[in-house]
């Protein structure tokens, strides 16, 4: 199935599928891939969603640039997109991918002898690099209570400091708050996109399980602004910035889970995601079935409250929130 427009006689826009596998009654399963290919040449970006079924704002993020592209076109280059690339996991609202059990985003760069997970994830990978891409932006999803920011993957060696240093530039130029991942996901897409000297971010659009209209539209300001920070389209009149990135001064902060849950217990949130924390602040408190306090979580630093646990069960040891916190307190 294939779909093809000119606009304006400046770039074609197609739709079409790839076959990523044929199911035991013979039905064919396969990856959505949209593209937008200017007349003109110039970088490939790449746009990818869903690879955790439950994360699924990033499609609909996706569905809404390609149709400002069409108001709008691009001056140079191409864009191409896998907006759901756990089809399986979507149709169950599941994480992983529902016939094996399988992480998707933990069988990168993938092997197309292997598992379910490993060939999908190699069909995505391989077609993706045959582009020779300047940028890919992976769309996620957080906790179910989060805000949106920039996640950055640690750092993946002097042997590809070019890809990774592009990636915090245009981490910087996405408008959202800048995090640097302090633990490397070996097999993820994202770093296995680094690893091959293909810059790559990764962009949390907050809650899962449901379309965030909001945070649609705040992924779209982004996409945009990045493609106009490669020269690809015009710039914004009014460049995207996001609220909480507005209110703090530091250009980039670190993922901390810490501090963990200390008790079992019901977790009472004593801050909002969004919010500026200071050390020693009491962030969450933890009581008994009798509503007796059980303990008091305080922040470890100053930093930035990025979301809520999904549930206000709390055991010992168990992470209840996720912060980005200040380089000072490094």
């Amino acid at each position: 199935m294939m779909k093809a427009r000119q606009n304006k006689e400046q770039q074609k826009i197609k739709f079409s599928f790839l076959k990523i596998l044929t199911g035991s009654d013979l039905s064919r399963r396969r990856l959505p891939f949209m593209a937008i290919e200017s007349v003109r040449p110039g970088p490939v970006v790449w746009l990818t969603a869903c690879i955790h079924g439950d994360e699924v704002t990033g499609i609909v993020t996706i569905q809404e640039v390609f149709k400002s592209l069409r108001k709008q076109p691009l001056r140079n280059g191409s864009l191409y997109a896998f907006p759901l690339m756990n089809p399986i996991g979507f149709e169950t609202a599941s994480r992983n991918i529902t016939l094996s059990k399988e992480d998707l985003n933990r069988s990168f760069p993938g092997d197309k002898n292997g598992s379910v997970a490993e060939r999908i994830a190699d069909k995505i990978f391989s077609t993706i690099k045959e582009t020779k891409p300047a940028l890919v932006l992976d769309l996620h999803n957080d906790w179910m209570k989060s805000i949106p920011y920039a996640l950055v993957d640690s750092n993946p060696g002097g042997a590809h400091k070019q890809a990774y240093e592009q990636t915090k530039k245009v981490a910087e130029k996405s408008g959202f708050l800048v995090i640097l991942e302090t633990e490397a996901a070996s097999r993820s897409l994202s770093y296995s996109l680094l690893e091959h000297d293909i810059p790559a971010l990764t962009i949390e659009l907050g809650e899962s399980y449901v379309v965030n209209e909001q945070n649609v539209v705040y992924g779209v300001k982004s996409i945009l602004g990045i493609l106009a920070h490669l020269d690809m389209m015009d710039k914004p009149a009014e460049p995207f910035t996001f609220k909480t990135t507005q209110a703090i001064s530091a250009k980039t902060l670190k993922l901390s889970s810490l501090p963990v849950s200390s008790a079992s217990g019901i977790v009472r949130f004593q801050t909002e995601p969004g919010a500026v924390v200071k050390k020693g602040q009491a962030v969450a408190k933890i009581y008994n079935a009798f509503g007796k306090l059980q303990g008091t979580l305080l922040s470890r630093n100053d930093g930035v409250v990025l979301g809520h646990s999904d549930f206000s069960v709390a055991f010992p040891g168990a992470p209840v929130m996720a912060f980005g916190i200040f380089e000072k307190n490094e």
